[in-house]
């Protein structure tokens, strides 16, 4: 899947009735996070983690945040919504990790500036002022430090879990434009060069992700196309239908699904 929005005018469509914090119970659960060879990859291309003061933008309920703190980083995570924040805080409190978390946006996130050794967006860079939020990062960075964007997206591969899905989600939300990507974002390396980043790098792979039909399902009420924008009756009835459909084409447990991991890197 590609949540990415190719201009200003796509962006303001994509973000006009999204609420993620209407979903924060499912998404705390069932999103899958970036998997460790992610971070070691982000070590190989030079990005300090352990000691680093790092700011994750658009934390939601903290994934990328908890990873971080895990490999001996100082995390601020920046968000919106109250509702993920504490979704976040009840995750880190189990994961015994500490991660502060501020209610603001990425594109003016109330921080000092120059400080951080990392900024970095986790599924999240297609809901910002991409501008914006990209001179906040270059504020927020002490001299050196990089600015990472990256993203875990499922593969609608022919005759895959998540093309079935998606054709679900089109059926319940007309509306929703980001079915059939493929988890490339070619530009995002374009704005880190626009921007003054220099030493800019992409790495990519796929993954596939172990998910049972409970955890699927729950997975894709957190999308931005299901529970996200549509009313609680339309989401019952997409989940009864998602069920359906999973027993009766994926009947195996846990299901193999497709996902692709892509990063932007540059320093600044």
């Amino acid at each position: 899947m590609t949540e990415d929005a190719e201009n200003t005018g796509d962006q303001a469509r994509l973000m006009s009735g999204v609420d993620f914090g209407r979903t924060a119970s499912d998404y705390a659960t069932h999103r899958a996070s970036l998997p460790e060879r992610f971070y070691d990859l982000l070590e190989a291309h030079g990005v300090r983690i352990a000691g680093s003061v790092a700011v994750d933008l658009g934390t939601g309920t903290g994934a990328v945040a908890r990873s971080l703190a895990r490999r001996g980083a100082a995390v601020t995570g920046v968000d919106p919504s109250e509702a993920m924040a504490e979704q976040a805080r009840a995750l880190d409190a189990e994961a015994g990790v500490s991660v502060r978390y501020v209610r603001a946006t990425a594109e003016e996130t109330g921080l000092p500036s120059g400080e951080a050794g990392l900024v970095i967006a986790g599924q999240a860079w297609w809901w910002f002022d991409r501008p914006r939020a990209i001179a906040e990062a270059r504020r927020l960075l002490a001299g050196g430090g990089h600015l990472v964007i990256c993203s875990l997206d499922w593969l609608p591969l022919p005759g895959s879990i998540p093309e079935a899905t998606e054709g679900l989600i089109l059926a319940a939300n007309p509306a929703w434009t980001l079915a059939g990507g493929m988890g490339r974002h070619p530009n995002w390396l374009d704005e880190l060069r626009g921007a003054g980043f220099g030493d800019c790098a992409v790495f990519e792979f796929d993954v596939t992700v172990p998910y049972s039909h409970e955890a699927w399902r729950g997975r894709i009420r957190a999308s931005a196309g299901v529970a996200a924008t549509l009313g609680e009756d339309e989401v019952a009835r997409f989940d009864e239908a998602h069920a359906r459909m999973l027993a009766e084409r994926f009947p195996e447990e846990p299901m193999a699904v497709p996902h692709h991991v892509y990063a932007a890197l540059g320093r600044g």
